[in-house]
């Protein structure tokens, strides 16, 4: 399945007071920021019933929760919330290689692809060259 591909702007003084409130948070939540002021859904396509999520922080030592910020619609009509949400419990397991890839998502995401089942499709599009 391919990733979403809706991008918001940032709401960077919340996400700071967000990430402040978390258990576990960032010392300095402004160090956790990208430099840029957008997210990116990371799930897999879906319809406008499934709000875009993005992974803001994972809680250390692990809580059992991360903060996640999603939303739905977009300019004026954009809505948001932030949820602390458990981790998602499935792991993809190659016991050829006894490598275990966790699911990266949040617990009962939908779309029900896990992360590990999801791939990027602007990746190629930025990734460097041979002869870069």
């Amino acid at each position: 399945m391919l990733q979403c591909t809706a991008v918001t702007e940032t709401p960077v003084a919340e996400v700071l007071v967000a990430l402040l409130d978390l258990r576990g948070g960032p010392g300095d939540p402004r160090d956790a920021m990208a430099d840029d002021c957008f997210l990116l859904c990371e799930l897999g396509e879906h319809d406008e019933s499934v709000e875009h999520a993005a992974h803001l922080w994972t809680a250390e030592p692990h809580g059992g929760r991360d903060l996640w910020f999603l939303w739905a619609g977009a300019g004026a009509h954009r809505v948001y919330r932030f949820a602390t949400l458990p981790p998602c419990p499935a792991v993809l397991r190659d016991f050829g290689a006894g490598a275990v890839e966790p699911c990266l998502f949040f617990a009962r995401h939908r779309p029900h692809a896990h992360s590990f089942s999801v791939a990027d499709p602007l990746a190629d599009l930025i990734a460097p060259t041979p002869d870069d």
